[in-house]
């Protein structure tokens, strides 16, 4: 029964079946949920019968259902539904006019800062100049517009540092965990819910309820008990591109590089050449699963992909932490100048840096 207690494979099963189901047309698949729906209650109605069966035929069973589960759940989200934003979604949505709002009015010295930054923390490109849409997309650093995993990532690591002051009591720990929660679902509504933003949160939450409970966090099932969750909130989200490109790239993550980090020999571990390397075994681990899909979908490969993500990665994680924290003191009518001015710095470094690898 190890593969049924192992997430890994209920969760490939569940996405097989997402799949098919979403392959097939509407018109031949719109009696299918009628007809599936009494094979799925099967195993509920005969679960005594089921019990006495050996092991090898109970699997097969919960691996089969998972899979008629996945294709039942995709032929059911082909149906029209209407969709009413909740009290939260609006919240979100005031929130984000009002950050961009606030952005847009911040005394940045340079002309280039409050469109980046409104760009990195809220989604909205539109106030960017075209030059510098093109700088990003001519260097290979176009994801870095988009909101992502990354930016989510960022977000988490901010909130999850300011947090620790509480220390590490049950109270405290709870505590933290219901913050970075909430900070991290409402930047997820705020920003639009896309798909790689909802598995940055699926991933944080799981991992974060995993550590509260003291159980054992393996990267491989928290992100395959992500991929389940999210398909079963909304199984045509298969056929986003950003949804595909997100679990590509967290698979190189958990599969290929921990493989890579390992060849860089022992030594010190503030050893800059060592960070260096695993930045850019990162940097390659996403590459080589995101590439090929990239490839059928656009016809085209960054370059520079790895020079850029060795300077445009810590530049752009550095500006928004800087920025978040500007942003907030400046709020509270508490913000010294130098960090404005940081801030403005920053962004002049990082689209400095990216229209130079741009122009090689």
């Amino acid at each position: 029964m190890e593969k049924v207690k192992n997430i890994e494979w209920l969760s490939v099963l569940f996405t097989a079946g997402v799949g098919a189901g979403t392959l097939l047309s509407t018109g031949a698949g719109g009696l299918l949920p009628s007809l599936l729906l009494p094979l799925l209650c099967l195993p509920v109605l005969f679960r005594r019968k089921l019990l006495s069966l050996n092991e090898k035929a109970s699997v097969s069973l919960v691996l089969g259902t998972f899979l008629l589960l996945g294709f039942f759940c995709a032929r059911m989200a082909a149906f029209p539904a209407a969709h009413l934003p909740g009290m939260l979604e609006t919240v979100a949505g005031r929130a984000a006019q009002g950050l961009r709002a606030f952005i847009g009015a911040f005394p940045f010295r340079a002309d280039d800062t409050a469109p980046l930054l409104t760009a990195l923390l809220t989604g909205d490109r539109s106030g960017l100049p075209p030059e510098t849409v093109a700088v990003f997309r001519n260097s290979g650093a176009s994801h870095l517009l988009a909101l992502s995993g990354l930016h989510m990532g960022i977000i988490y690591l901010l909130f999850d540092r300011l947090t620790r002051v509480m220390g590490h009591s049950p109270a405290a720990r709870r505590i933290r965990f219901a913050a970075i929660l909430a900070a991290a679902g409402f930047f997820t509504l705020m920003t639009g819910a896309g798909p790689s933003v909802v598995r940055a949160f699926l991933f944080i939450g799981i991992n974060e309820s995993l550590r509260l409970l003291g159980r054992r966090r393996k990267a491989s099932r928290v992100l395959c008990l992500a991929l389940l969750v999210q398909l079963a909130m909304d199984p045509s989200v298969i056929r986003s591109l950003g949804f595909q490109l997100s679990y590509l790239a967290m698979a190189g993550i958990v599969l290929l590089y921990p493989v890579l980090e390992k060849w860089y020999p022992e030594g010190l571990r503030q050893d800059p050449l060592r960070w260096i390397w695993k930045t850019a075994a990162l940097s390659i681990s996403c590459q080589v699963f995101t590439a090929p899909l990239a490839w059928l979908r656009f016809h085209s490969f960054p370059r520079y992909f790895l020079l850029t993500n060795l300077m445009a990665i810590p530049l752009t994680t550095a500006l928004m932490a800087v920025a978040v924290v500007t942003l907030v003191l400046g709020s509270l009518g508490l913000c010294p100048g130098f960090l404005i001015s940081a801030t403005d710095g920053l962004c002049r470094l990082l689209l400095w840096v990216l229209g130079i690898i741009a122009g090689l």
